[in-house]
């Protein structure tokens, strides 16, 4: 009975409106006190979450995209891909959806995508003459693939929580991110036709192409340095993670010659703040999950979803709609640590492949971060954007359509998550 105590008063805190941590912490000490279990079990408990080395590589990820906000990394990518695909149908649409998807090779969060690219492409949007809730919405679902392309801080979290290799889930988040940009960029070409969207007016001469590549190399090359590292197995994904730190710091030292202390700072400062805010959740929430396995919550859950185990079909959709509506309230942090570590287990047992179900849990979590009531790069891209939340949503349903038909095809197809894993690493 307290069990389910425990998990109304988190649902009535957090549907009041107090702040996710103290949604989760509060009745956790009315478990303690009620039980009375000694307190320095709190202590034991924040310990043990945060002593992960995979949780080692998430601020460093943070502070690799902050240093890409900090400095002029973000505007090459973007010059060069307006120069690359602008000519397309769309334009600077296609642009912005091609950038996010080099851009999220270093920053691997979807709210670093919309921060850091959000205002360059907004901005550069509207000076071409597209509205601006179109260039917030096309903004807002491109960032979707920065937690599934690597480097992903949610895939990182979800490997530490259910011991699934990071980098096999680093690996598997390829083909779907590069499905899922496919498939956007083909709905922005149907939507360019229906509304004349404008574009380049021709394709860029090769000169040009060739001028901003050369521009941008030094920039492109620190995610493709990343993600072949850890293809290769020389780095671990923090040891890949802390030496693309220090190549941006490099390049922007020598090559560049733009880097400064402020931008040092700033950066660092962001990634202290990041990291704070992700770790506490992660401590609190791992809290919150012990008291439920102590009360044997998960055996119930394992008895529930056990009556989907033997139609493969069918708990796969309970997978993603599931995991749908608890990203429409939690952030995917939140939403990792508490719910993931119950009811992940029966579903593996049912013989789905770790890596897959990784990839169809965090993408579903990326959906729900633009998706009322809670959907946070909604109300990031609102803002940076100025523009009412309504607006960039009925400007964003034909992309989500199309990051759901995405879904449903990495969720049917485990070959998109499995193949790259599989052929690099073995079963």
């Amino acid at each position: 009975m307290i069990v389910y105590l425990l998990i109304g008063t988190f649902a009535v805190l957090f549907l009041l409106g107090v702040p996710v941590i103290l949604s989760i912490t509060l009745p956790s000490v009315i478990y303690f006190l009620l039980k009375h279990v000694p307190i320095d079990i709190v202590a034991q408990r924040f310990h043990y979450a945060l002593n992960s080395f995979p949780l080692v590589a998430v601020p460093v990820f943070i502070l690799a995209g902050n240093l890409m906000n900090s400095t002029r990394h973000t505007e090459r990518i973007f010059k060069f891909a307006d120069s690359l695909v602008g000519h397309l149908p769309g334009g600077l649409a296609q642009v912005n959806i091609f950038a996010s998807l080099i851009f999220s090779g270093m920053s691997g969060a979807a709210l670093a995508d919309v921060g850091g690219l959000g205002q360059i492409e907004i901005k550069a949007m509207e000076e071409r003459g597209f509205k601006k809730e179109f260039a917030a919405a096309v903004t807002m679902a491109s960032a979707t693939v920065g937690p599934i392309f690597p480097p992903s801080i949610p895939l990182v979290i979800y490997g530490a929580v259910t011991g699934t290799s990071v980098i096999k889930l680093l690996m598997g988040g390829i083909m779907p991110a590069i499905l899922a940009v496919v498939v956007m960029m083909i709905i922005t070409a149907i939507i360019a036709l229906f509304r004349n969207l404008p574009r380049a007016e021709s394709r860029a001469e090769f000169a040009v192409i060739w001028a901003n590549f050369k521009e941008a190399l030094p920039s492109l090359l620190a995610p493709v340095m990343l993600v072949f590292g850890m293809l290769s197995g020389y780095f671990t994904p923090t040891e890949a993670a802390s030496i693309t730190v220090a190549y941006l710091l490099l390049i922007s030292i020598f090559v560049y010659r733009d880097f400064n202390f402020k931008a040092l700072l700033r950066a660092t400062y962001e990634t202290i703040r990041s990291t704070s805010a992700i770790m506490i959740i992660v401590a609190s929430a791992s809290l919150f999950s012990w008291i439920l396995a102590v009360e044997n919550f998960p055996a119930v859950v394992h008895s529930f979803i056990g009556q989907f185990c033997e139609n493969r079909l069918l708990l796969l959709l309970f997978v993603n709609v599931l995991m749908f509506i608890i990203g429409m309230f939690l952030d995917s942090t939140t939403a990792t640590i508490l719910v993931v570590p119950i009811i992940v287990p029966p579903i593996l047992a049912s013989g789905i492949d770790p890596v897959h179900l990784g990839i169809i849990i965090i993408f579903n979590l990326m959906l729900g971060l633009m998706t009322p009531p809670m959907g946070l790069s909604l109300f990031l891209i609102s803002d940076i954007a100025k523009v009412p939340m309504g607006k960039v949503l009925r400007n964003v349903a034909p992309y989500f359509i199309a990051l759901v038909a995405s879904l449903l095809i990495i969720t049917f197809v485990p070959w998109f998550s499995t193949y790259i894993p599989g052929v690099l690493m073995g079963k």
